[in-house]
């Protein structure tokens, strides 16, 4: 079943109605139907994906880990700092801020690049499951580079599971055709509920941090690439010692432990969240 269009209202201070907002706090997701990332922006990010993808032929284009950050990681990524202007895109900071309040800051990015007819699948989960935040709160970007469809394995979530804002039970899955380890127990969630999250490129979704969702795999001939955005409200904490424990669990593919966070609008409310770690 394919996403229906939303009903807007009157506009808030920001790229989301009210009525989008609503949507997003009552199902979980949202797809803001009055914005797309400018065009010549999108040429830009379309000619960076290819570079991303040429300087690091070690690795599967399917989840690439903190590109915006020139060198970090146990992927040992080639990524690039155009991927941090990219992650500062002030319309896209409006909207998260509608839904997460003003103090924001950048923890993490993903580029997803599934390449046409062997892209893996992502299974069930909750993003939850495997970060270090406390309390958890994220809000998740997804930018569509390019179209994302039914038939390329598009983004599938389950509508109002992010509600009573719980970790549910997962187990472990380390097979080579899934971008993550992490897989939702069958009985945790109904298949037959999900939604699929059709975008077009320059179009934007939004997902809570306990949403379940995951994706089919791509075996159309065209690929299906997207930038992920991963913002927290600084009123949480980044723990770096639960990120130590995590990384063992999701098998080595992360580093939280160094990885550097980015204040992107606002204040730390927390004041434990460290800024210093991981830069040079």
């Amino acid at each position: 079943m394919a996403m229906t269009d939303l009903q807007t209202d009157t506009p808030l201070t920001g790229p989301l109605s009210a009525a989008e907002v609503r949507h997003y706090q009552e199902r979980g997701y949202v797809v803001p139907q009055g914005f797309r990332i400018d065009p010549d922006r999108l040429d830009r990010m379309r000619a960076d994906l290819d570079r991303l993808i040429a300087d690091n032929p070690h690795l599967s284009a399917d989840a690439m880990f903190c590109p915006h950050i020139p060198a970090h990681g146990p992927q040992a990524l080639k990524g690039a700092d155009t991927w941090m202007d990219h992650a500062a895109i002030p319309e896209v900071l409006d909207a998260v801020a509608q839904l997460i309040g003003p103090d924001i800051l950048l923890w993490g990015t993903t580029v997803f690049g599934k390449p046409a007819h062997s892209g893996k699948e992502t299974p069930w989960h909750q993003d939850g499951q495997y970060w270090p935040i406390r309390p958890l709160a994220t809000c998740s970007v997804w930018i569509a580079i390019d179209p994302a469809t039914s038939e390329n394995g598009c983004l599938r979530v389950i509508p109002g599971s992010h509600r009573d804002q719980r970790v549910r039970g997962h187990d472990r899955n380390d097979s080579d055709g899934l971008t993550l380890n992490q897989q939702l127990k069958p009985e945790e969630f109904d298949e037959a509920e999900a939604v699929e999250i059709e975008l077009e490129p320059g179009q934007i979704s939004l997902h809570d941090v306990y949403m379940v969702h995951g994706s089919r795999p791509n075996r159309s001939p065209h690929r299906r690439a997207g930038y992920v955005l991963r913002f927290m409200p600084t009123s949480s904490v980044f723990d770096r010692q639960i990120g130590a424990e995590i990384v063992k669990l999701t098998g080595g593919q992360v580093d939280f432990v160094t990885r550097p966070l980015y204040l992107m609008r606002g204040e730390d409310i927390s004041g434990r969240n460290d800024f210093s770690v991981g830069k040079q």
